[in-house]
């Protein structure tokens, strides 16, 4: 009997949405981190930015979750 050594087409596809899934959401993470590191200081933005980018999906959600708001109500906007 002949196995054959590919794995099945489905399971390929599912990883590769996987992998989409999470540079996709480490993407959007970073984007929104960009858009608020003005008002983080310079520390607390380089410590997300790591978090974000070698923590896969914790990281990104955890800046979406908690870590935009902080950076919102963190420092008062300087155009103001």
């Amino acid at each position: 009997m002949i196995v054959n050594p590919l794995p099945p087409t489905a399971y390929d596809i599912v990883w590769s949405v996987v992998a989409v899934v999470i540079v996709g959401l480490a993407i959007v993470a970073i984007v929104s981190l960009s858009r608020v590191a003005r008002r983080l200081t310079a520390v607390q933005a380089l410590i997300w930015v790591l978090v974000v980018l070698f923590v896969p999906v914790l990281g990104p959600v955890a800046w979406l979750a908690v870590g935009r708001r902080a950076g919102l109500e963190g420092r008062p906007d300087s155009r103001t």
